[in-house]
Protein backbone atom coordinates (compact mmCIF):
# COMPACT_ATOMS: atom_id res chain seq x y z
CA UNK A 1 0.00 0.00 0.00
CA UNK A 2 1.44 3.47 -0.92
CA UNK A 3 -0.95 5.82 0.42
CA UNK A 4 0.61 8.55 2.79
CA UNK A 5 -0.07 8.64 5.96
CA UNK A 6 -0.05 11.15 8.25
CA UNK A 7 0.02 11.28 12.18
CA UNK A 8 -0.11 14.26 14.38
CA UNK A 9 1.29 13.70 17.39
CA UNK A 10 5.14 12.09 18.12
CA UNK A 11 3.88 10.51 21.40
CA UNK A 12 4.31 6.89 22.38
CA UNK A 13 0.96 6.42 20.27
CA UNK A 14 2.55 8.58 17.22
CA UNK A 15 5.46 6.44 17.37
CA UNK A 16 3.83 2.97 18.05
CA UNK A 17 1.27 3.46 15.25
CA UNK A 18 4.04 4.68 12.43
CA UNK A 19 6.37 1.26 13.85
CA UNK A 20 3.54 -0.65 13.24
CA UNK A 21 2.71 0.37 10.01
CA UNK A 22 6.18 -0.15 8.60
CA UNK A 23 6.07 -3.62 10.24
CA UNK A 24 2.41 -4.63 8.43
CA UNK A 25 4.21 -3.76 4.92
CA UNK A 26 2.81 -0.26 4.42
CA UNK A 27 5.92 0.89 1.78
CA UNK A 28 4.41 4.34 1.38
CA UNK A 29 5.18 7.81 2.88
CA UNK A 30 4.73 8.17 6.67
CA UNK A 31 5.04 11.70 8.18
CA UNK A 32 4.98 11.77 12.19
CA UNK A 33 4.21 15.70 13.58
CA UNK A 34 5.31 16.48 17.11
CA UNK A 35 4.81 19.72 18.43
CA UNK A 36 7.50 19.33 20.95
CA UNK A 37 11.28 19.80 19.73
CA UNK A 38 12.41 16.59 20.46
CA UNK A 39 11.69 13.21 19.15
CA UNK A 40 9.99 10.98 20.53
CA UNK A 41 10.65 10.26 24.27
CA UNK A 42 8.84 8.14 26.89
CA UNK A 43 6.60 10.28 29.44
CA UNK A 44 6.54 7.72 32.58
CA UNK A 45 10.21 8.63 33.55
CA UNK A 46 9.21 12.54 34.23
CA UNK A 47 7.84 12.37 37.22
CA UNK A 48 10.37 9.59 38.09
CA UNK A 49 14.14 9.03 37.24
CA UNK A 50 14.62 11.81 34.77
CA UNK A 51 13.08 14.34 37.57
CA UNK A 52 15.82 13.36 40.02
CA UNK A 53 18.54 13.27 37.58
CA UNK A 54 18.90 9.48 37.76
CA UNK A 55 18.40 9.18 33.80
CA UNK A 56 19.19 11.59 31.26
CA UNK A 57 16.90 12.61 27.94
CA UNK A 58 19.16 9.86 26.23
CA UNK A 59 17.49 6.87 28.23
CA UNK A 60 14.25 8.65 27.29
CA UNK A 61 14.19 8.68 23.79
CA UNK A 62 12.00 6.08 22.15
CA UNK A 63 14.23 5.66 18.78
CA UNK A 64 17.25 7.39 18.08
CA UNK A 65 16.75 10.03 15.76
CA UNK A 66 18.57 8.95 12.80
CA UNK A 67 16.46 5.70 13.34
CA UNK A 68 13.73 7.80 11.40
CA UNK A 69 15.28 8.38 8.28
CA UNK A 70 16.29 4.28 8.54
CA UNK A 71 12.41 3.67 8.31
CA UNK A 72 11.38 6.15 6.07
CA UNK A 73 9.65 8.03 8.33
CA UNK A 74 9.70 11.71 7.85
CA UNK A 75 9.93 13.39 11.48
CA UNK A 76 8.61 17.08 11.63
CA UNK A 77 9.43 18.38 15.48
CA UNK A 78 8.74 21.64 16.59
CA UNK A 79 5.30 22.10 14.29
CA UNK A 80 1.96 22.55 15.55
CA UNK A 81 -0.66 21.59 13.24
CA UNK A 82 -3.46 24.41 13.04
CA UNK A 83 -5.97 22.71 11.08
CA UNK A 84 -7.40 19.98 9.65
CA UNK A 85 -8.97 20.44 6.05
CA UNK A 86 -11.00 17.53 5.69
CA UNK A 87 -12.18 18.07 1.99
CA UNK A 88 -8.73 18.74 0.36
CA UNK A 89 -6.93 15.88 2.71
CA UNK A 90 -4.28 18.22 3.83
CA UNK A 91 -3.12 19.07 7.49
CA UNK A 92 -2.23 22.64 8.04
CA UNK A 93 1.17 23.25 9.94
CA UNK A 94 3.42 26.60 10.24
CA UNK A 95 2.35 27.71 6.71
CA UNK A 96 2.72 24.56 5.02
CA UNK A 97 -0.33 22.57 3.68
CA UNK A 98 1.12 18.54 4.06
CA UNK A 99 -1.08 16.30 2.01
CA UNK A 100 -2.75 13.16 3.56
CA UNK A 101 -4.03 10.24 2.34
CA UNK A 102 -5.25 8.50 5.62
CA UNK A 103 -4.47 10.68 9.26
CA UNK A 104 -4.18 9.55 12.52
CA UNK A 105 -4.44 11.76 15.33
CA UNK A 106 -2.08 11.20 18.12
CA UNK A 107 -2.39 14.02 20.18
CA UNK A 108 -2.59 12.93 23.46
CA UNK A 109 -4.05 14.91 26.54
CA UNK A 110 -2.67 18.66 28.33
CA UNK A 111 -2.31 18.47 32.09
CA UNK A 112 -5.33 20.90 33.58
CA UNK A 113 -3.65 23.68 35.70
CA UNK A 114 -5.12 25.75 37.99
CA UNK A 115 -6.44 29.59 36.53
CA UNK A 116 -4.63 32.17 36.87
CA UNK A 117 -7.26 34.03 39.41
CA UNK A 118 -6.20 31.31 42.09
CA UNK A 119 -2.30 31.64 41.53
CA UNK A 120 -1.79 29.28 38.23
CA UNK A 121 0.64 31.68 37.01
CA UNK A 122 2.65 32.33 39.81
CA UNK A 123 6.32 31.48 39.55
CA UNK A 124 7.22 28.55 41.40
CA UNK A 125 4.04 26.60 40.15
CA UNK A 126 4.54 23.71 37.91
CA UNK A 127 2.52 21.49 35.92
CA UNK A 128 4.25 17.76 34.95
CA UNK A 129 3.53 16.42 31.68
CA UNK A 130 6.21 17.56 28.95
CA UNK A 131 10.36 17.18 28.49
CA UNK A 132 9.64 21.03 29.18
CA UNK A 133 7.94 20.78 32.23
CA UNK A 134 10.48 18.50 34.05
CA UNK A 135 13.05 20.56 33.12
CA UNK A 136 11.86 23.94 34.32
CA UNK A 137 10.61 21.80 37.67
CA UNK A 138 14.47 20.06 38.46
CA UNK A 139 15.57 23.47 39.19
CA UNK A 140 13.27 24.31 42.09
CA UNK A 141 13.85 20.60 43.99
CA UNK A 142 16.34 21.65 46.84
CA UNK A 143 16.59 20.06 50.17
CA UNK A 144 15.03 22.57 52.62
CA UNK A 145 12.50 24.01 50.40
CA UNK A 146 8.42 23.58 50.75
CA UNK A 147 7.23 21.46 48.23
CA UNK A 148 2.75 21.60 48.15
CA UNK A 149 1.59 19.01 46.09
CA UNK A 150 -1.81 19.76 44.42
CA UNK A 151 -3.89 16.33 43.76
CA UNK A 152 -3.68 13.07 46.16
CA UNK A 153 -3.72 11.02 42.12
CA UNK A 154 -0.53 9.03 40.99
CA UNK A 155 1.10 11.99 39.17
CA UNK A 156 0.93 13.66 42.46
CA UNK A 157 2.05 11.04 44.57
CA UNK A 158 4.91 10.42 42.21
CA UNK A 159 6.12 14.17 42.24
CA UNK A 160 5.91 13.91 46.57
CA UNK A 161 7.78 10.71 46.57
CA UNK A 162 10.51 12.41 43.75
CA UNK A 163 10.29 15.61 46.51
CA UNK A 164 10.84 13.83 49.48
CA UNK A 165 13.79 12.10 48.73
CA UNK A 166 15.35 14.74 47.38
CA UNK A 167 14.76 16.56 51.04
CA UNK A 168 12.14 18.82 50.54
CA UNK A 169 9.19 19.07 52.92
CA UNK A 170 6.74 17.71 51.13
CA UNK A 171 2.90 18.49 51.80
CA UNK A 172 0.02 16.91 49.93
CA UNK A 173 -3.75 18.26 49.83
CA UNK A 174 -6.63 16.37 48.06
CA UNK A 175 -10.15 17.65 47.85
CA UNK A 176 -11.25 14.69 48.09
CA UNK A 177 -12.06 11.86 51.57
CA UNK A 178 -8.91 10.14 50.37
CA UNK A 179 -6.00 9.76 47.93
CA UNK A 180 -6.96 7.91 45.03
CA UNK A 181 -10.23 8.31 45.05
CA UNK A 182 -11.14 7.89 41.58
CA UNK A 183 -8.10 5.22 41.01
CA UNK A 184 -7.77 2.34 43.69
CA UNK A 185 -9.51 1.10 46.32
CA UNK A 186 -9.14 2.12 49.71
CA UNK A 187 -6.77 -0.55 50.72
CA UNK A 188 -4.11 0.66 48.29
CA UNK A 189 -5.03 3.99 49.37
CA UNK A 190 -4.35 3.08 52.92
CA UNK A 191 -1.06 1.28 52.16
CA UNK A 192 0.53 3.69 50.00
CA UNK A 193 -0.65 7.11 52.54
CA UNK A 194 1.07 4.78 55.10
CA UNK A 195 4.39 4.73 53.06
CA UNK A 196 4.36 8.63 52.20
CA UNK A 197 3.52 9.57 55.84
CA UNK A 198 6.84 7.16 56.92
CA UNK A 199 8.81 9.24 54.28
CA UNK A 200 8.00 12.60 56.43
CA UNK A 201 5.30 14.04 53.76
CA UNK A 202 2.30 15.51 55.81
CA UNK A 203 -1.25 14.37 53.53
CA UNK A 204 -4.33 16.40 54.14
CA UNK A 205 -7.14 14.90 52.78
CA UNK A 206 -11.19 16.18 52.25
CA UNK A 207 -9.22 19.18 52.30
CA UNK A 208 -9.67 21.67 48.91
CA UNK A 209 -7.47 24.73 47.72
CA UNK A 210 -9.08 28.24 48.08
CA UNK A 211 -5.79 29.76 46.33
CA UNK A 212 -2.20 30.01 45.90
CA UNK A 213 -0.64 33.21 47.37
CA UNK A 214 2.11 35.52 46.44
CA UNK A 215 3.68 38.68 44.89
CA UNK A 216 4.94 37.02 41.48
CA UNK A 217 6.49 33.99 43.22
CA UNK A 218 4.44 31.48 45.19
CA UNK A 219 5.05 31.73 49.09
CA UNK A 220 1.92 29.76 50.05
CA UNK A 221 -1.92 28.59 49.82
CA UNK A 222 -5.05 28.94 51.63
CA UNK A 223 -7.45 26.13 52.22
CA UNK A 224 -10.85 25.37 52.06
CA UNK A 225 -11.11 24.98 55.77
CA UNK A 226 -9.02 28.58 56.16
CA UNK A 227 -6.07 27.35 57.06
CA UNK A 228 -2.36 28.49 55.31
CA UNK A 229 0.02 26.37 54.32
CA UNK A 230 3.57 27.94 53.28
CA UNK A 231 5.40 26.73 50.21
CA UNK A 232 8.73 28.05 48.20
CA UNK A 233 7.09 25.35 44.82
CA UNK A 234 3.83 23.88 44.00
CA UNK A 235 3.05 21.24 41.42
CA UNK A 236 -0.28 20.53 40.20
CA UNK A 237 -1.37 16.74 39.49
CA UNK A 238 -5.10 17.13 39.12
CA UNK A 239 -5.54 15.11 36.14
CA UNK A 240 -5.41 15.72 32.34
CA UNK A 241 -7.70 16.73 29.39
CA UNK A 242 -7.80 15.27 25.97
CA UNK A 243 -6.19 17.12 23.53
CA UNK A 244 -9.31 17.65 21.08
CA UNK A 245 -9.36 21.32 20.05
CA UNK A 246 -7.76 20.10 16.26
CA UNK A 247 -10.23 17.20 16.10
CA UNK A 248 -13.24 19.55 17.01
CA UNK A 249 -12.45 22.35 14.88
CA UNK A 250 -12.07 19.92 11.82
CA UNK A 251 -15.87 19.05 12.56
CA UNK A 252 -15.07 15.25 14.12
CA UNK A 253 -17.21 14.37 16.64
CA UNK A 254 -16.32 14.49 20.51
CA UNK A 255 -17.54 12.47 23.36
CA UNK A 256 -14.99 12.56 26.29
CA UNK A 257 -12.04 12.72 23.76
CA UNK A 258 -11.97 12.33 20.13
CA UNK A 259 -14.81 9.58 19.30
CA UNK A 260 -13.67 6.61 17.53
CA UNK A 261 -15.39 3.29 16.46
CA UNK A 262 -14.29 -0.18 17.57
CA UNK A 263 -11.25 -0.08 15.04
CA UNK A 264 -10.27 3.70 15.88
CA UNK A 265 -11.59 5.36 13.02
CA UNK A 266 -13.45 9.07 13.84
CA UNK A 267 -16.39 9.78 12.61
CA UNK A 268 -14.47 10.67 9.53
CA UNK A 269 -13.86 7.35 7.22
CA UNK A 270 -10.62 8.95 5.88
CA UNK A 271 -8.95 10.15 9.74
CA UNK A 272 -8.09 7.78 13.09
CA UNK A 273 -7.24 8.61 16.45
CA UNK A 274 -5.30 6.63 19.32
CA UNK A 275 -3.97 7.00 22.77
CA UNK A 276 -4.96 9.31 25.56
CA UNK A 277 -7.10 11.63 22.80
CA UNK A 278 -9.26 8.83 22.21
CA UNK A 279 -12.07 7.43 23.43
CA UNK A 280 -14.24 4.06 22.07
CA UNK A 281 -16.21 1.59 22.42
CA UNK A 282 -16.18 -0.33 25.77
CA UNK A 283 -18.04 -3.11 27.91
CA UNK A 284 -19.96 -0.32 29.86
CA UNK A 285 -20.16 2.06 27.34
CA UNK A 286 -17.92 4.56 25.88
CA UNK A 287 -14.14 4.82 27.87
CA UNK A 288 -10.81 6.31 27.48
CA UNK A 289 -7.39 5.26 29.09
CA UNK A 290 -4.63 7.29 29.56
CA UNK A 291 -1.54 5.08 29.78
CA UNK A 292 1.55 3.53 27.79
CA UNK A 293 -0.27 0.37 27.43
CA UNK A 294 -4.15 2.16 26.09
CA UNK A 295 -1.40 4.55 23.44
CA UNK A 296 0.78 1.13 22.43
CA UNK A 297 -2.22 -1.32 21.66
CA UNK A 298 -4.80 1.34 20.45
CA UNK A 299 -2.56 2.68 18.04
CA UNK A 300 -1.06 -0.58 16.32
CA UNK A 301 -5.16 -1.49 16.36
CA UNK A 302 -5.17 1.66 13.77
CA UNK A 303 -2.69 0.23 11.89
CA UNK A 304 -3.85 -2.97 11.49
CA UNK A 305 -7.19 -0.98 10.73
CA UNK A 306 -5.39 1.41 8.11
CA UNK A 307 -3.59 -2.09 6.31
CA UNK A 308 -7.02 -3.35 6.03
CA UNK A 309 -6.13 -5.91 8.79
CA UNK A 310 -9.28 -4.33 11.00
CA UNK A 311 -10.39 -6.18 14.56
CA UNK A 312 -11.91 -4.50 17.69
CA UNK A 313 -10.11 -2.97 20.54
CA UNK A 314 -10.50 -4.62 23.64
CA UNK A 315 -7.57 -4.05 26.03
CA UNK A 316 -7.45 -5.65 29.52
CA UNK A 317 -5.79 -2.13 30.92
CA UNK A 318 -2.19 -1.87 32.65
CA UNK A 319 -0.73 0.60 34.28
CA UNK A 320 2.03 1.17 36.72
CA UNK A 321 3.38 3.47 39.34
CA UNK A 322 6.72 3.69 40.85
CA UNK A 323 6.91 5.42 44.57
CA UNK A 324 10.04 5.37 46.11
CA UNK A 325 11.32 1.58 46.55
CA UNK A 326 7.46 0.00 45.67
CA UNK A 327 6.64 -0.52 42.39
CA UNK A 328 2.37 -0.54 41.86
CA UNK A 329 1.67 -2.22 38.90
CA UNK A 330 -2.47 -3.03 38.04
CA UNK A 331 -4.31 -4.70 35.50
CA UNK A 332 -8.03 -4.47 34.87
CA UNK A 333 -10.20 -1.72 36.14
CA UNK A 334 -12.09 -1.49 39.67
CA UNK A 335 -14.61 0.44 39.04
CA UNK A 336 -17.66 -1.05 40.48
CA UNK A 337 -16.38 -3.46 42.77
CA UNK A 338 -18.30 -5.07 45.36
CA UNK A 339 -15.75 -6.50 47.23
CA UNK A 340 -11.44 -6.39 47.73
CA UNK A 341 -9.57 -9.60 49.10
CA UNK A 342 -6.17 -8.72 50.10
CA UNK A 343 -3.38 -11.12 49.53
CA UNK A 344 0.07 -11.09 51.39
CA UNK A 345 2.89 -12.34 49.68
CA UNK A 346 5.30 -14.95 50.75
CA UNK A 347 8.65 -14.44 50.54
CA UNK A 348 8.22 -11.25 48.57
CA UNK A 349 9.79 -8.58 50.89
CA UNK A 350 6.16 -7.55 52.14
CA UNK A 351 4.48 -7.57 49.12
CA UNK A 352 0.68 -7.73 48.97
CA UNK A 353 -1.90 -7.65 46.59
CA UNK A 354 -5.64 -5.89 46.54
CA UNK A 355 -8.04 -8.12 44.35
CA UNK A 356 -10.88 -6.68 43.13
CA UNK A 357 -14.64 -8.46 42.46
CA UNK A 358 -18.18 -7.82 41.74
CA UNK A 359 -20.86 -10.99 41.76
CA UNK A 360 -17.76 -13.19 42.31
CA UNK A 361 -15.89 -11.64 38.82
CA UNK A 362 -12.85 -10.54 38.82
CA UNK A 363 -12.37 -6.90 37.58
CA UNK A 364 -8.68 -6.12 39.01
CA UNK A 365 -5.86 -6.10 40.70
CA UNK A 366 -3.65 -4.01 42.26
CA UNK A 367 0.40 -5.57 43.03
CA UNK A 368 2.86 -3.94 45.36
CA UNK A 369 6.06 -5.28 45.21
CA UNK A 370 4.06 -8.45 44.20
CA UNK A 371 5.31 -9.48 40.29
CA UNK A 372 3.97 -12.73 40.79
CA UNK A 373 0.17 -11.42 41.65
CA UNK A 374 -0.05 -8.90 38.82
CA UNK A 375 1.42 -10.97 35.90
CA UNK A 376 -1.38 -13.89 37.29
CA UNK A 377 -4.16 -11.38 37.92
CA UNK A 378 -3.43 -10.21 34.53
CA UNK A 379 -3.21 -13.58 32.18
CA UNK A 380 -7.17 -14.33 34.19
CA UNK A 381 -8.31 -10.89 33.20
CA UNK A 382 -7.14 -11.14 29.83
CA UNK A 383 -8.87 -15.01 29.68
CA UNK A 384 -11.82 -14.08 31.79
CA UNK A 385 -11.60 -16.28 34.17
CA UNK A 386 -12.30 -15.57 38.08
CA UNK A 387 -10.25 -17.35 40.95
CA UNK A 388 -12.28 -18.45 44.40
CA UNK A 389 -11.58 -15.27 46.26
CA UNK A 390 -10.73 -18.27 49.68
CA UNK A 391 -7.83 -19.48 47.40
CA UNK A 392 -6.35 -15.54 46.90
CA UNK A 393 -6.92 -15.38 51.06
CA UNK A 394 -4.81 -18.79 51.80
CA UNK A 395 -1.38 -18.31 51.90
CA UNK A 396 -0.58 -21.67 50.52
CA UNK A 397 -2.06 -20.98 47.62
CA UNK A 398 0.21 -20.86 44.63
CA UNK A 399 -1.16 -18.51 42.35
CA UNK A 400 0.87 -19.69 39.39
CA UNK A 401 -1.66 -22.70 39.58
CA UNK A 402 -4.62 -20.56 38.71
CA UNK A 403 -3.74 -20.57 35.35
CA UNK A 404 -4.03 -23.98 35.09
Amino acid sequence: MSARIVIVGAGQAGLSLALRLRALGHDGPIALIGEEPTPPYQRPPLSKAYLKREAGIDRLLLRPQEYFAEAGIELLTGLRVEAIDRAARVVIAGGRRIPYDRLALATGAAPRNLPPEIGGALRGVHVLRTLADADGLAPDLRPGRRALIVGGGYIGLEAAAVCATLGLHVTLIEAAPRILGRVACAETANWFRDLHQSRGVEIREGVGLRRLTGAGQLDGAELADGSRIAADLAIIGIGVSPATGLAASAGLAIDNGIATDATGRTSDPCIWAAGDCASFPGPAGRMRLESVQNAIDMAEAVAADMMGQSAPYAPVPWFWSDQYDAKLQIAGLGAGHDRIVVREATGHGGGRSHWYFRAGALLAVDAINDSRAYMVGKRLLEGGRSPDPALLIDPATNLRALLS
